[in-house]
């Protein structure tokens, strides 16, 4: 069972706690009507799905039910690290380095 570290609530709880709720750090296109059907569909459903350091959101449904970012590695399933949807994206230089 893996345990997830929620940021705000400062507990590693099961992962039965959370849903997990897509990838993260996803821009939103500014003007979404000036896309094409095609363009759209990327932005809505074709994600990266790279074997290594993956950048998730998170919810925290039965907590404080916020959602926030988590880096784990595909590999291993290991949880990197986890911070508030609000900060930044983390370097992937030094969460690499970790693994080592």
């Amino acid at each position: 069972m893996l345990l997830i570290h929620c940021p705000y609530c400062q507990q590693s709880l099961p992962e039965l706690e959370f849903a997990y709720a897509g990838e993260a750090h996803i821009a939103r296109p500014e003007d979404p009507n000036a896309l094409s059907d095609e363009a759209w569909r990327d932005h809505l459903f074709i994600r990266s799905n790279s074997k290594g350091v993956h950048f998730e959101r998170w919810r925290h449904i039965h907590g404080c039910g916020k959602f926030f970012n988590a880096a784990r590695d595909t590999v291993s399933d290991e949880f990197l690290t986890t911070y508030p949807s609000s900060a930044p994206k983390p370097d992937l230089c030094e969460l690499q380095g970790d693994l080592k």
